[in-house]
């Protein structure tokens, strides 16, 4: 079996240690690429081209410990031998303590041995990191878990006649959590309400906006607030929990009246919904957009009433969608061409919607940049 070469960085001032060092490698015909530093400063300018470093406690700008503590506090750090005197035995213990692999006393040590310690600290530094990034990895997940938990929650739909889907994907090659979030929730008297909004951005941050955001908006529904203020105060909430100056929401709300026949919907920036009735999309009243949450202080944004025919859908979406790329085209995908792709699947039955992301994410060649979320009112009379 093949033997890795291994890169070693020799801490040592000494000239007559560093060459006992020399022999004692090419003794045991050790796989090294040995370099040398004389001084701590020397070392840390070397440090990130090594796998394992030889360091010499009394160095000329560096006495003790302090050299191991600071090379240890360097990023990505390599594994530490600290060599020691005879008379030094017990400071050895104490690097150890502090975090070196082990130490080897000077005089006392063969080819063999120098060998096995070096391959053995280079070995557990390894293994140390795997598992400092496993824990890493987990701890993320259980972030994500949580969360995605706030941004897409169960709807409070019990015991209401409009059945709600819901698809989500977060996007780009390493499936980062972005700020997507949607919501639905069924009033007493009838009333349905729900929300999809897209907070700029991707990441941790991004997230946790828009779970403040969807649980202000829930609070703010479930208190009876007409429709007007509650986009109103939800821009308040961007404006004082986000964590940058331009950071911004698009949003589409909409409220389907009790008895299914019509629907109002309000737009903050947001891409317009779709009224698919069968295999149909119908086209919506001419709307006002309105501008994003978080752009304008006091803007009021007005609604849209729509009629909605027997066996309406009203599909929400954020703008993941439709920003994909087309072969051979500059252009995104856009609505127009979103709206050829539905035409095809949604003959389909029930799984049209996870169709529809396949195809679009095939046109774009892979995982969309976006994240993607869909929300799917449909009457359920």
């Amino acid at each position: 079996m093949r033997t890795k070469t291994v890169r070693v960085l020799l801490v040592e001032d000494d000239d007559g240690d560093a060459l006992l060092v020399e022999a004692l490698l090419e003794e045991a015909r050790a796989p090294f690429i040995l370099s040398r530093a004389r001084t701590l400063a020397e070392a840390e300018e070397k440090l990130a081209g090594a796998q394992c470093v030889l360091l010499d406690l009394g160095l000329p700008d560096s006495q003790g410990l302090n050299g191991l503590h600071r090379l240890l506090g360097k990023h990505n750090a390599p594994a530490i031998l600290v060599l020691t005197g005879l008379n030094d035995e017990q400071e050895g213990i104490e690097a150890v303590a502090a975090g070196a692999e082990d130490y080897l006393i000077k005089g006392q040590v063969d080819g063999e041995l120098l060998l096995r310690g070096v391959r053995y600290a280079v070995e557990r530094r390894r293994a140390e990191d795997a598992q400092r990034k496993l824990r890493e990895a987990e701890l993320r997940a259980a972030e994500r878990s949580r969360l995605e938990r706030g941004l897409l929650p169960p709807a409070l739909l019990q015991n209401s006649d409009v059945d709600l889907e819901v698809r989500y994907q977060p996007g780009g090659q390493r499936m980062l959590l972005g700020g997507d979030f949607y919501d639905a929730v069924g009033m007493p008297d009838g009333t349905v309400h729900a929300i999809i909004g897209d907070v700029c951005g991707h990441g941790p941050d991004e997230a946790a906006l828009g779970v403040c955001l969807r649980i202000a908006w829930r609070a703010l529904v479930l208190a009876g607030e007409p429709p007007e203020k509650v986009l109103r105060t939800l821009d308040q909430v961007l404006v004082a929990e986000r964590h940058g100056e331009g950071i911004f929401t698009t949003a589409c709300m909409v409220t389907v009246a009790p008895d299914r026949r019509s629907a109002r919907y309000f737009l903050a920036g947001h891409p317009e919904p779709l009224l698919l009735v069968g295999s149909r999309i119908v086209d919506l009243p001419q709307s006002k957009i309105g501008v994003p949450l978080g752009v304008l202080p006091d803007y009021a944004w007005t609604g849209v009433d729509v009629q909605l025919p027997q066996g309406w859908s009203v599909m929400c979406y954020t703008d993941g969608l439709i920003e994909g790329r087309v072969p051979d085209d500059v252009d995104r995908l856009g609505v127009e061409r979103l709206s050829e792709i539905l035409h095809r699947h949604l003959p389909e039955g029930p799984n049209w919607m996870d169709s529809v992301i396949a195809e679009v994410t095939e046109l774009n060649g892979g995982a969309l940049d976006d994240d993607v979320a869909i929300l799917l009112l449909k009457d359920g009379k």
